[in-house]
């Protein structure tokens, strides 16, 4: 997450950045699967140990959405998106192949991957099975902005499909929710279900989780820069800000894990059922757009943005959608709940097999990346 890790840096520093990527970050960046993992198991303990903690956390609201959660959120993405160099951003949108491969991978192929594999892993449980595929629905729009920016992936391409996810969830979530819960069922002779959502609470999810903290990186480039100069704002003040983004993931996944705390502890078994679909869908999905990103000869920065856009859920959403149609207690919501438990760490997991496939192409064992 420091400023050293950013491809550009690296390589402008050492001739193998690759190489001594590790000597170089802080103690934070090193271990932060560490630290991940004691945030999760904290959130839980905190969840499960102290009454009363997960209902005091979920009525902290304001128009509906946790405040705990948006305030870390905030705090997690502010320094990446301030990062962004927003005059480059034209590249991004003129790329055809990025944008179009964006598109397929994340409306066409994520929601019916989760679709056919709620429905393998799960046809016995139609509660977790709707909660599944609701989770395929949510395309991300919050969190992968970190693990693409410890990849090392393209920051400006991240922004600018982060935003087309945006968009595309505002117009397709509720229509897409429509087809793979009643029609497409019924087309298959299977058992149909019924989404009921409120767009409102789309539309405030994508402003909380994203606008904001969009709008705040982008004046804080245009006013730091205007003021001392670009220079002064990417060698003095981002290295500043950076660990900022990694307190607020570490807060985050702390307060996500202490409201679910008691959910998640007190049902193993179905929180095995429900993990194995996940695990296979972040696999199918990060391992398909890495090698689709490549064969669209895409650079490594970009085939690393394609894969974790397409890989991440916006679990905030789901879970929303989730207790607001079928109730707090019900399967769906808790299908929702594990997302994050099995996302999280997979994905960290997947931000250094990105590495490990990026230092490989540097060594020329992986050609095309």
């Amino acid at each position: 997450m420091t400023q050293t890790s950013h491809p550009a840096t690296a390589t402008a520093t050492t001739g193998d950045p690759a190489r001594n990527l590790a000597g170089r970050l802080s103690t934070l960046d090193r271990f932060l699967p560490v630290w991940i993992i004691a945030a999760m198991v904290l959130g839980l303990l905190l969840g499960r140990a102290v009454p009363g903690l997960d209902d005091a956390l979920s009525k902290v609201e304001v128009v509906g959405v946790s405040l705990p959660i948006g305030l870390g959120l905030l705090v997690m993405m502010y320094p990446v998106l301030a990062k962004v160099r927003y005059d480059r951003l034209d590249t991004v949108t003129g790329d055809r192949r990025l944008m179009l491969s964006s598109l397929v991978v994340n409306w066409l192929v994520g929601p019916a991957v989760m679709f056919a594999l709620a429905w393998v892993f799960l046809p016995d449980l139609p509660a977790y099975r709707t909660g599944l595929i609701i989770v395929g629905l949510a395309r991300c729009i919050a969190m992968v902005i970190i693990w693409n920016d410890l990849a090392c992936g393209d920051r400006e391409a991240a922004a600018v499909l982060v935003a087309l996810n945006s968009l595309f969830q505002l117009l397709a979530f509720g229509v897409l929710g429509w087809f793979y819960l009643s029609v497409l069922p019924g087309w298959l002779g299977l058992a149909t279900d019924d989404l009921n959502f409120s767009v409102g609470k789309i539309v405030v999810n994508v402003l909380v989780f994203l606008g904001v903290p969009l709008l705040a990186g982008y004046l804080t480039r245009r006013i730091g820069e205007g003021s001392r100069g670009r220079a002064w704002y990417e060698e003095r003040f981002l290295p500043r800000i950076g660990p900022v983004a990694l307190y607020g993931l570490l807060f985050t996944i702390v307060v996500l894990f202490a409201l679910q705390g008691h959910t998640i502890t007190s049902r193993p078994a179905d929180v095995a059922r429900i993990a194995l679909p996940l695990l296979a869908y972040f696999a199918i999905m990060w391992f398909g757009s890495f090698a689709l990103g490549r064969a669209a000869g895409l650079p490594y920065p970009r085939v690393a943005t394609l894969a974790f856009t397409a890989a991440g859920n916006n679990f905030e959403l789901a879970i929303a959608v989730a207790i607001a149609t079928f109730g707090v207690t019900s399967g769906q919501a808790l299908a929702g709940v594990v997302g994050p438990l099995i996302e999280v760490p997979v994905l960290v997991g997947l931000v250094y097999v990105s590495l490990w496939l990026r230092r490989r192409a540097d060594a020329g064992v992986v050609p095309g990346v």
